[in-house]
């Protein structure tokens, strides 16, 4: 396997790095559970730990990294509870070693929120009305749009062109095919004003909850979208259940920022674009040795015909009547 940019991150230069943004490390080191990045926790002489995150190379330009960073800080000073990068003397939140483009962190301490706690989902929805309040200020300059084209489009010929095994090719191709005309045509009505800078991976692993508040971490998908997807992905279990849980959401977004029902039509064309997107994702970064490793049930027959599986029922749902606000 030819070698990775990582494969030059040895637990010696993520020390040197973090000494060279003028910290004094005590040589524990800690890798996190991170793949898109390299995250970890290093010790600071008489000081507490920080987490120190080194960006994917070539992933994002130094002008989308700083834009992330100014996004986090503009977050931070309406405080909004959020896990912004620390700053040098000299004002800088980004910095580089050997080609290594990094940020630090304070360490933050918490557990996932429990989506079927009422009160933990108007917590979340609150949190998230603050976020996109401040988030429809102004668009981003450098920062990704959320489009089909990027999401589902360019993924689906990605996979087709390298990782669907022949046998499962046909039934793939005409099935994503169907979708990427529906999700064409429903993400056709967004209007522009309703795309917004959106934290843009909102999962569990991304929020930290301690003492009735939710922080949230790893700004490093935020993009310009509808506010939906930072929502919907708190949403699972039977119809009922998202039904109910949505309103949980919504009654606590409602009071930080309005929301357009019309966006639940969008959901599943969200939930659809980031299945295919996230398949792309892990096939584009199969050559990084941590991926084959972390993720030993991916490219396989079984794999596939699952994720198939799961575009069919995808395709169920987007034919459904979207959900209701109750």
């Amino acid at each position: 396997m030819n070698e990775h940019p990582y494969d030059r991150l040895t637990p010696d230069a993520v020390i040197s790095a973090v000494e060279s943004a003028g910290y004094r490390c005590d040589a524990r080191l800690l890798a996190l559970n991170s793949y898109e990045n390299r995250v970890y926790q290093v010790g600071i002489e008489d000081e507490v730990p920080l987490v120190a995150k080194f960006y994917r190379p070539q992933r994002w330009t130094e002008a989308q990294i700083r834009e992330e960073h100014s996004f986090s800080f503009e977050l931070r000073d309406a405080d909004i509870s959020v896990v912004a990068p620390l700053v040098d003397a000299h004002g800088d939140s980004l910095h580089c070693y050997d080609d290594f483009l990094f940020a630090l962190f304070t360490r933050r301490g918490g557990y996932p929120p429990e989506l079927d706690n009422p009160d933990n989902l108007i917590v979340l929805g609150r949190t998230l009305g603050r976020i996109h309040s401040v988030g429809r200020a102004k668009a981003f300059e450098y920062r990704p749009t959320m489009t089909v084209q990027r999401m589902l489009a360019d993924s689906r010929e990605f996979l087709l062109a390298h990782f669907i095994p022949t046998s499962l090719e046909p039934a793939y191709s005409s099935l994503t095919a169907d979708l990427l005309a529906i999700v064409t045509d429903v993400f056709g009505e967004v209007p522009p004003q309703s795309m917004i800078r959106v934290h843009g991976d909102c999962h569990v692993g991304n929020i930290l909850w301690r003492d009735d508040c939710a922080h949230f971490v790893d700004l490093d998908d935020c993009c310009m979208a509808p506010a939906m997807q930072d929502l919907w992905m708190f949403l699972s279990g039977e119809r009922h259940d998202k039904q109910l849980q949505l309103s949980e959401l919504i009654e606590g977004y409602s009071e930080f920022c309005d929301f357009e029902p019309r966006q639940l039509r969008w959901l599943e064309s969200l939930r659809t674009m980031r299945l295919v997107h996230y398949a792309a994702w892990l096939g584009r970064r199969w050559q990084d040795p941590a991926f084959p490793h972390s993720f030993t049930w991916f490219n396989t027959e079984r794999y596939w015909a699952e994720h198939i599986l799961e575009l069919r029922e995808q395709m169920s749902a987007l034919q459904e009547e979207p959900l209701q606000l109750l």
